[in-house]
C-alpha cells in the first residue's frame, strides 16, 4: 500500500506541473519557461526528497572532483532510465544543463516532453539521416557555448535494460567536441534500470537508491582518435565504478 500513495504523490507531482506546462506552451514562452525552470530546480529535488521520505529511496550525489570543474563542459554518461534527466538535474543544480536526446522525447511525455523543447535541449530526430542528425548536434554545440550552458550527451544512444554499461556510439559525440571545444566530464550513475517503468518502481523502490560520480575530466579531445580513446576509457572507468557500488548495501555511500 506505502509503494502505491509513493507512486500517487510522484505522479500527482508530474501530472499537476505537466498540464501546467501542455497549457503554457502555446500560450506564453515565458510562463512555460517559468514552469520548466521551477521543474528542474524545484520539482526535481522535491522528488528525490519524497522517495527518501516515504520509502527510504537514497539519492548519492558524490562530491569528488566537484571542486576541479572547469566553468563550462560536456558530461558523458551511462543511461538507464528516463530519470537520469532529473537525477543529472539534481546532481547539477547550480549549472543550466541541456540534453541531448531523440525528438521521440519531445512528445507526450508530460513534465518532460515541453520542458525539453521549450528549453531548447537538442533533440535528435529519430529518421534523420547521419549528416541531418550532425547538423542538429553542431547547432546545438555553438549555442550551448554562447549560453554557457552544460550539454550532457550518453554514447549509448538508448537506455540499458540490464544496468550494465553498452557499446558508446562515437559520433554524435565527436561533433559535439568538434561544435563546442569544450572539455569532457566522465560520470557514472546507477539505479535508473531497477525503476524504469511503472511495474520496477513498484517491485524496487523501497530502500533503493540511484547514485551518481564524477570520475575522470578530460582536456578537450583535438582529434576522431582521442574522441575513440576517451570513449573507451570512459566505458571502461563506468563499469568499474558500477561494479564497485554493487557491492555496497543501498544505505551505504
Amino acid at each position: 500500500m506505502s509503494n502505491l500513495i509513493t507512486v500517487a504523490c510522484l505522479l500527482f507531482l508530474v501530472i499537476v506541473f505537466g498540464v501546467c506546462n501542455i497549457i503554457a506552451y502555446p500560450l506564453s514562452h515565458k510562463l512555460c519557461s517559468k514552469i520548466s525552470n521551477f521543474i528542474v530546480k524545484g520539482v526535481a529535488p522535491r522528488v528525490f526528497r519524497l522517495l527518501k521520505a516515504y520509502k527510504k529511496f537514497n539519492f548519492f550525489g558524490y562530491k569528488e572532483l566537484r571542486d576541479k570543474l572547469p566553468e563550462q563542459f560536456i558530461v558523458i554518461s551511462n543511461h538507464q532510465s528516463l530519470l537520469d534527466i532529473p537525477v543529472f538535474m539534481n546532481f547539477f543544480s547550480d549549472k543550466d544543463v541541456r540534453f541531448v536526446a531523440k525528438d521521440n522525447l519531445s512528445r507526450h511525455i508530460p513534465l518532460v516532453s515541453e520542458m525539453l523543447r521549450n528549453q531548447e535541449h537538442c533533440m535528435v530526430p529519430r529518421k534523420a539521416k547521419p549528416m541531418e542528425a550532425m547538423a542538429v548536434i553542431e547547432s546545438f554545440g555553438k549555442r550551448v557555448v554562447e549560453r554557457n550552458q552544460i550539454p550532457i550527451i550518453f554514447p549509448e544512444g538508448t537506455r540499458t535494460r540490464t544496468g550494465d554499461v553498452g557499446k558508446f556510439y562515437s559520433a554524435g559525440f565527436r561533433k559535439l567536441v568538434e561544435s563546442s571545444n569544450l572539455p569532457v566530464v566522465v560520470c557514472a550513475l546507477d539505479g535508473g534500470y531497477k525503476i524504469r517503468d511503472l511495474n520496477k518502481i513498484l517491485t524496487n523502490l523501497q530502500r533503493g537508491c540511484y547514485r551518481v560520480k564524477i570520475l575522470k575530466i578530460y582536456d578537450n579531445p583535438k582529434t576522431k582518435e582521442e574522441c575513440i580513446n576517451l570513449l573507451d576509457e570512459a566505458k571502461e572507468l563506468i563499469q568499474q565504478e558500477l561494479d564497485n557500488w554493487r557491492k555496497l548495501p543501498t544505505t551505504q555511500m
